[in-house]
């Protein structure tokens, strides 16, 4: 089979597209055919920088993909050949809190990922993905949707009526728009495209903020929000924003911080008269998952899909990341 294996610190081009023997199932686990890898900004800072990370090479990236099972061991009693799935991104946790047991397997990380022809997953880390999605679309939910739906169902409690925040228009916060929206919350999006923006209130967003044009985008939030601030914040920046959101979001709300791409420091001063809960998610568990798809299933919600790369151009998918011009997911097709 091929795959993809990271095989030195040089970066995306550098990323080989090799020949290995394909894997064969213990006796819980199953064999998957994998049909579509979506992209995270996780994956591409693995690929760029595995040094700090302490990757061992070679290793095979990504932590998201779909496809359909091929093989089965012989314990194995959740799926059957020929069923849709969807790896999980941690394969060793299924309910409850997070460990340091269930974050050593974290694919595309601390074991092998799914940017290959087959993988093979635990039958503990992988569920059946939606009837009515592609394989494409459902390669976007092990870490995108799932992340969004723990920080706002989850960890943020949204409800109908509440107001929720997102930051740019990537793959958590759009999928999460989604989700506030099927919630029967109101959504406000910030962005520094006119274009996107735009796009996003198709999606069906309540508020729309260019924040190059706005840099003091958390006034404009309060504004929104009669001086009350937002219930849920996904907090993407980092360092640089969160001082932002903080005044943004309401007495007793909470902010899901996910990403720190703008870097910076803080001052938690706010946190505490506030008493706002700031709380760090790193995607979900198993149990989550399986929630969410139901929800997505009963729903007919579709991920938002940028742009798909076949397989041999892999790489472009990474490129494209980096670019920082998508709206959505960036996927390829195995």
């Amino acid at each position: 089979m091929r795959t993809y294996e990271i095989v030195s610190s040089s970066g995306v081009d550098a990323l080989a597209l090799n020949e290995r023997q394909s894997p064969q199932p213990g006796s819980s686990e199953i064999l998957v055919s994998i049909r579509a890898s979506s992209i995270n900004y996780r994956d591409l800072s693995t690929i760029e920088d595995p040094v700090s990370r302490g990757i061992e090479y070679p290793l095979i990236p990504n932590s998201d993909g779909a496809g359909e099972v091929i093989g089965v061991g012989t314990e194995v009693s959740r799926f059957e050949i020929g069923d849709r799935v969807a790896g999980c991104f941690f394969q060793n946790w299924s309910d409850g809190c997070i460990s340091a047991e269930a974050m050593a397997s974290a694919m595309g990380g601390s074991v092998d990922g799914v940017l290959s022809e087959q993988v093979v997953l635990n039958e503990a880390g992988a569920v059946h993905i939606p009837a009515h999605m592609s394989f494409e679309e459902a390669s976007t939910l092990p870490c995108a949707g799932l992340t969004a739906w723990n920080c706002l169902v989850e960890q943020g409690g949204l409800r109908a009526g509440n107001t929720a925040l997102f930051l740019g228009t990537g793959g958590v916060s759009i999928i999460g728009l989604q989700i506030a929206k099927m919630m029967g919350a109101r959504a406000i999006v910030t962005s520094s495209s006119d274009e996107k923006l735009t796009r996003a209130r198709e999606l069906g967003a309540d508020e729309l903020i260019n924040y190059r044009q706005n840099p003091a985008w958390e006034k404009q939030v309060l504004e929104m929000t009669n001086g009350i601030g937002v219930d849920v914040t996904i907090e993407t920046g980092g360092g640089g924003t969160l001082e932002k959101t903080m005044e943004a979001t309401r007495i007793g709300g909470t902010i899901s911080l996910i990403g720190v791409l703008t870097g910076g420091a803080i001052n938690p001063t706010t946190v505490m008269r506030k008493s706002i809960r700031l709380q760090g998610v790193y995607v979900g568990n198993r149990r989550m998952f399986e929630d969410m798809n139901a929800a997505f299933a009963l729903n007919k919600i579709h991920p938002v899909i940028d742009r798909v790369f076949d397989f041999d151009d892999a790489r472009s998918a990474y490129h494209a990341m980096r670019a920082a011009g998508h709206f959505g997911k960036l996927v390829v097709k195995v």
